[in-house]
């Protein structure tokens, strides 16, 4: 099993998903880090090898479907960790079970989040579990081995084959930052007949604070929502694009999108959240 994550910035919480799989009852065969428009970090570990891949883009914009799709053609099973993401001691142990009840399906774990006041410094299994809190969708899932509904899946803790993976297509390079491209991943799985299930691998995500809604974000989720609705005939987003609506910044109809406006800096500040998820 090999786990990968992409990279820029984030030291910290890469340094803490690589504890975690170090502290896994499984190993794992490599770790492969892409960092994305900076240069590699020099990493080791007594554990597993780990392999730094660069991808970079021209006009600064993190390529994340390419660094995604550098699991392309090398084999095996892999598991898609972000770097936010210290992985739960069972997780590659729950993954290789679930690949090989099912070695044809799209695996998506669990994650769970941690608050503000969780120390990640000083962090065990014990501490994490008593930490962390499920994410409100959480509701939603279903038994392990179960099918998921496509429109849940997230690209936090996911796992297939290399196979699979090809098969789907991977993820569409004309998505160009924030949103849109997980759900259009699922989306074709679901074209291409994949299944996906529900699988008890469970991460903890590491606390950061995030803008809700992601005004910071309005300009590339218009522009991948588009691009979403033309490959599917439906939106995304919804939850987001309603409020962009009931601040009067986007013209929303059934069959178009357009930016009405840009919102200040006070508008996004405002969105600022400690909620952490």
């Amino acid at each position: 099993m090999n786990v990968i994550t992409l990279v820029h910035g984030r030291e910290a919480q890469l340094r803490n998903l690589i504890l975690g799989l170090e502290r896994s009852t499984q190993p794992i065969a490599a770790l492969w880090v892409v960092f994305m428009n900076q240069a590699p970090l020099p990493l080791d570990s007594l554990h597993f090898p780990i392999h730094g891949v660069r991808i970079d883009q021209a006009d600064g914009r993190l390529p994340l479907a390419r660094a995604r799709n550098a699991v392309s053609g090398r084999g095996g099973h892999w598991v898609f960790l972000d770097v936010d993401c210290i992985p739960g001691a069972e997780l590659i142990a729950r993954y290789t079970e679930a690949l090989e009840a099912a070695p044809q399906a799209l695996h998506l774990g669990e994650v769970r989040y941690l608050p503000e006041s969780a120390s990640t410094e000083q962090w065990s299994t014990a501490s994490l579990l008593h930490d962390a809190v499920a994410h409100p969708l959480a509701v939603h899932r279903t038994p392990p081995g179960s099918v998921m509904p496509y429109e849940l899946f997230w690209s936090l803790n996911f796992a297939c084959s290399a196979a699979t993976f090809e098969r789907i297509g991977g993820f569409d390079e004309g998505y160009a930052g924030y949103g849109g491209e997980d759900t259009d991943f699922a989306f074709r799985a679901r074209a291409q007949g994949v299944a996906l299930l529900s699988a008890a691998a469970l991460a903890f995500h590491q606390y950061h604070p995030m803008y809700d809604p992601p005004l910071n974000h309005l300009e590339a989720i218009v522009a991948n929502a588009r691009r979403f609705y033309r490959q599917w005939q439906r939106w995304p987003m919804e939850g987001w694009l309603r409020s962009f609506v009931e601040r009067g910044l986007v013209r929303w109809t059934a069959s178009e999108l357009e930016v009405l406006r840009l919102p200040s800096q006070a508008q996004i500040d405002a969105c600022l959240t400690t909620r952490g998820y």
